[in-house]
């Protein structure tokens, strides 16, 4: 028995909750085809959270998604003609960094683009 599975943890089945798939990467598909310079990172699966896409814009505005998998993330890329790196590999632009502590510095806290009632 895996760790997962002791820990009541199970990984869903590919597909499964296709209608909340289908609307990240409906988000993803928009914010990206919106913006200039998009590119993305896939951020690991970990004990407590599943595979996810970060979107970044050339002025360093970002979004961030959950997919199925690694695999998912880079295809979406293809898809959309953006570039997909491993988040692990490369790191975060220094401009995402950048664009977030203005905002904080701003005032405005919570997640971007928190008006479209997904998750982040």
């Amino acid at each position: 028995m895996g760790l997962r599975e002791r820990l009541g943890r199970r990984r869903r089945p590919p597909g499964g909750d296709g209608g909340k798939r289908k609307a990240e990467f409906e988000h993803l598909s928009t914010w990206a085809a919106t913006r200039r310079g998009v590119e993305g990172f896939v951020e690991p699966e970990t004990p407590t959270t599943v595979s996810t896409l970060v979107l970044v814009a050339a002025d360093g505005e970002w979004t961030r998604r959950r997919v199925d998998s690694p695999a998912a993330a880079f295809r979406f890329g293809q898809k959309a003609g953006i570039p997909v790196y491993d988040v692990a590999a490369v790191g975060y632009p220094a401009r995402m960094r950048e664009w977030t502590a203005k905002r904080k510095a701003a005032g405005e806290t919570g997640v971007p683009d928190s008006g479209s009632g997904g998750w982040r």
